[in-house]
């Protein structure tokens, strides 16, 4: 147990930590309102207006994703977080505004997506890779699980008490708790001690845009675990549409229910960060395995049956998802030399959320067209086929084989490298 949590013990990490979590859960309630309102309020179950929402938000990191890593490479990360919490800030209460007066309309609600979207460009990867300049490097692999710990119970905490306010008080007041978290995590980046952070320092051949893709482009290792990030997170995390469209217009259901598919769906991917924060090492097996679970229990949930199934389906496809999700970006971190590490985090951001300006439409459209099934249906045969190529891919590559095991009580299906054992690929060593 001590060692699921051995990072915390740095007070740093701590005051990062409590700051991430209280930012993760308003953020959390925000993205909940903020589907209720394009979905239910501003439109009538819109599933292509609900689409289009997450394809505004996202098309910024399309166009400047490079440019937010080479600044966080570049650029005091703690500076450029006060910044970007300050523009949250800004931008949240001008909506919390904007819904509580009655002047909310669709495309207001889509420009300041827009603007919250060049935020979280820059704002990702300088966040994700400033965990590094807190911890020692042998304890980045638990620190960063740990942020994933945090950004689950966050999924956990914050989409059930959204849709709790939204029946209560009303959706304009939850975006104005969402501002608060936003005040929270700059108090918290204000209260680091620069004097026990270490960044690392870039030689000035190794800044720019350039020099990052020319980087990743020698390391095959990171671009297997990038394609893994493209196909689980790219084309197939479309839960913010996929559940908002199955509990109103396929089960008929209220704010309330829609918020508690988040929250069951955060406490399996909890228990996946948290086994993630145990194990410490990423191993490329993990990520698969992550993909597989995916596809079988989405492709369950896609299934109509009754809203309580769906609603229990959701923990092991947040369990499966985080597990692949939070292993690729350990595997991109501590494969990736210092100095390239916000890049290479940019890129990971450019698989996972840089396609939702392409995938969400189409998303959207499928529910509208097709019927809500299929907002979950086109992620299970993306990830399904790339979890079969990938791993084909690679056991070809290192030679490997599945047998099956009779030594053992019971019997075990291993994976063997011709010509001797192998428990697993290795994670990737930087070079």
């Amino acid at each position: 147990m001590r060692k699921m949590f051995i990072s915390l013990a740095i007070i740093n990490y701590r005051i990062w930590f409590t700051g991430s979590l209280a930012s993760n859960i308003g953020n959390w309630m925000v993205r909940t309102a903020q589907s209720w309102l394009v979905l239910v309020i501003l439109t009538d179950n819109s599933a292509a207006a609900l689409g289009f929402l997450t394809a505004v938000t996202f098309i910024p990191n399309l166009i400047l994703n490079q440019f937010g890593g080479a600044a966080a490479d570049r650029f005091d990360k703690r500076k450029l977080l006060l910044v970007m919490q300050v523009e949250g800030a800004i931008s949240t209460a001008l909506v919390g505004t904007l819904v509580v007066t009655g002047n909310a309309q669709l495309w207001m609600i889509y420009l300041i997506a827009f603007i919250d979207g060049i935020t979280i460009t820059f704002d990702n990867p300088a966040r994700q890779s400033m965990v590094s300049e807190i911890v020692p490097s042998h304890q980045l692999a638990n620190a960063i699980a740990l942020n994933s710990t945090s950004f689950n119970s966050a999924r956990l905490i914050g989409p059930g008490i959204a849709g709790l306010l939204i029946a209560i008080v009303g959706t304009g007041q939850v975006f104005f708790i969402g501002t608060a978290s936003y005040v929270c995590m700059f108090i918290c980046l204000l209260l680091l001690d620069g004097k026990k952070m270490t960044p690392a320092k870039a030689q000035q051949a190794d800044r720019g845009i350039i020099a990052g893709l020319r980087y990743v482009r020698r390391r095959p290792d990171i671009i297997v675990v990038l394609a893994c990030g493209f196909a689980i997170g790219g084309l197939g995390f479309n839960f913010q549409i996929s559940n908002a469209v199955m509990s109103t217009a396929l089960y008929g259901k209220g704010a309330g229910e829609f918020g508690a598919l988040g929250s069951i769906m955060g406490a399996g991917a909890l228990t996946a960060a948290l086994a993630a924060a145990r194990r410490g090492r990423g191993r490329l097996r993990y990520v698969l395995i992550g993909m597989a679970g995916y596809t079988v229990f989405s492709a369950l949930a896609a299934i109509k049956t009754s809203y309580l199934i769906f609603a229990l389906l959701q923990a092991p496809i947040g369990l499966f998802t985080i597990t692949a999700l939070v292993t690729g970006n350990t595997l991109v971190q501590t494969a990736s030399s210092p100095v390239m590490r916000g890049r290479m985090l940019a890129l990971w951001n450019l698989m996972i959320m840089g396609v939702a300006p392409l995938v969400s439409p189409l998303v959207g459209w499928l529910g509208d067209s097709l019927g809500p099934e299929w907002t979950i249906w086109f992620g299970v045969i993306c990830v399904g086929v790339a979890t079969l190529a990938i791993t084909a891919l690679v056991m070809h590559k290192d030679q490997l084989r599945f047998v099956l095991d009779h030594t053992r009580r019971w019997p075990t299906v291993r994976l063997l490298r011709n010509g001797g054992p192998s428990n697993d690929v290795d994670e990737p060593k930087d070079r």
